[in-house]
C-alpha cells in the first residue's frame, strides 16, 4: 500500500480484469493515476504472466485489504506437461524436458483426486515469500535455493476443462479449472501434478476468475477505465462493506454511534449475535464492532471518510 502527499480521498474498490505483462503495483500505480487517489493497495498479487481479477483498494478500503488476502480464489490454468523452468512458469528458462506418454482420462483423474482436499504443498523459490527478510525470488535470481517447508493447503475443487494427452492433436497442456484457499501456488500445483503423472509440468499461461465474494464479470480492464469520466469512474467503485457481508450488520442510534467513534463501547439489547459485526448509523457504514460477553460493542476498526 502507498500514500501520496497531495491527490483526492478516493474510498472503495475496483475490481480490475489485470492485463498480461504488466505487474500488480505497476497496475495498481496505472489506476491509482486515473482516480488521482491519496492512497492505495492490491488484495494478493498476480505474476505478470498471470491476467485476471485483481481487487484495488482506495483510501479507508484499505483497512478491508488484509481481510480480503484470506478469501478463496478460483484459477482457470493451462499446465504444460514435459517441460520444467526454473521459475515454474513459461517466463523461466527450461531446466528439465521429459517425453510424454499418452496419458488416459482415468489416469489423468486418478492423479487429480491427490491434490483434492487439503495437502501440504511446497511453495515455489520464486515466490514473494521472505528468508531472513529477503524475498525468496530475490534469492533465486542469485541462484540460491532455500530449503522450504511445506505449508497446509486446501483445493476445493480441480477440474478439467480441456486436455491434449492423446492422439495425433497431442500437445501435452491441461486447462484446469482450480478453487482453492488463501497461500495456493498454482506453479507448485503444475509441478506437483507433472511429478504425479511422471512427467514434468509446468505453467503456461494463468487466470484469476474468482477472489473471495468477487467474479471476473465485474473486473474492468485498464483500456475500460481509461476511457470512463471522472463520474464513470466513481460509480465503478465498490462500497467498502462489500466483501463484509459475512459479519451480521447492527445499527446503531446516534448517541451510541457518537460514543463509538470516541472509542467507547455501547450496550446493546441482549441476542444471539457474536463476534465481529458491521455498524451502521442511518444506513452509513461506520466500521466493524465486537460483541462483549456482557452485551456491549465495543469498537474493532472504524472507517472515517472524511480522511485522506
Amino acid at each position: 500500500m502507498s500514500k501520496r502527499k497531495s491527490g483526492l480521498n478516493v474510498h472503495g474498490i475496483l475490481l480490475l480484469d489485470k492485463r498480461l505483462g504488466v505487474s500488480s503495483n505497476k497496475a495498481l500505480q496505472e489506476v491509482r493515476r486515473l482516480f488521482n487517489a491519496n492512497k492505495a493497495g492490491h488484495t494478493g498479487s498476480l505474476d505478470p504472466l498471470a491476467t485476471g481479477l485483481l481487487p484495488l483498494c482506495f483510501g479507508e478500503a484499505t483497512k478491508v485489504s488484509a481481510m480480503m488476502l484470506d478469501d478463496n480464489k478460483r484459477y482457470q490454468v493451462v499446465v504444460q506437461l514435459g517441460v520444467m523452468t526454473d521459475t515454474g512458469d513459461a517466463e523461466g528458462e527450461i531446466i528439465k524436458t521429459t517425453d510424454v506418454p499418452d496419458i488416459t482420462d482415468d489416469e489423468l483423474m486418478l492423479s487429480l483426486q491427490q491434490f483434492i482436499g487439503e495437502i501440504d504443498q511446497v511453495p515455489p523459490m520464486y515466490s514473494a515469500l521472505k528468508h531472513n527478510g529477503k524475498k525468496l525470488y530475490e534469492l533465486a535470481r542469485e541462484g540460491i535455493t532455500i530449503e522450504r517447508k511445506a505449508r497446509r493447503i486446501s483445493i476445493f475443487d480441480l477440474k478439467v476443462l480441456a486436455s491434449s494427452l492423446t492422439g495425433q492433436d497431442k500437445t501435452n497442456q491441461l486447462v484446469l479449472d482450480v478453487f482453492c484457499s488463501k497461500g495456493t501456488y498454482i506453479r507448485s500445483l503444475a509441478e506437483d501434478l507433472g511429478d504425479a503423472l511422471g512427467v514434468c509440468g509446468t505453467v503456461l499461461a494463468l487466470r484469476r476468475l474468482e477472489a473471495g465474494m468477487f467474479n471476473i464479470a465485474q473486473a474492468k480492464t485498464i483500456e475500460q477505465l481509461t476511457a470512463m469520466s471522472a463520474e464513470e469512474l466513481q460509480h465503478a467503485l465498490i462500497a467498502i462493506d462489500s466483501p463484509l457481508q459475512a459479519f451480521p450488520a447492527v445499527c446503531l442510534s446516534e448517541l451510541q454511534t457518537v460514543a463509538i467513534k470516541y472509542g467507547q463501547s455501547v450496550q446493546l439489547v441482549a441476542g444471539s449475535i457474536e463476534g465481529t459485526v458491521r455498524l451502521y448509523h442511518d444506513e452509513v457504514f461506520l466500521g466493524l464492532g465486537e460483541m462483549l460477553l456482557d452485551g456491549k460493542i465495543a469498537p474493532k476498526r472504524l472507517f472515517n471518510m472524511d480522511n485522506p
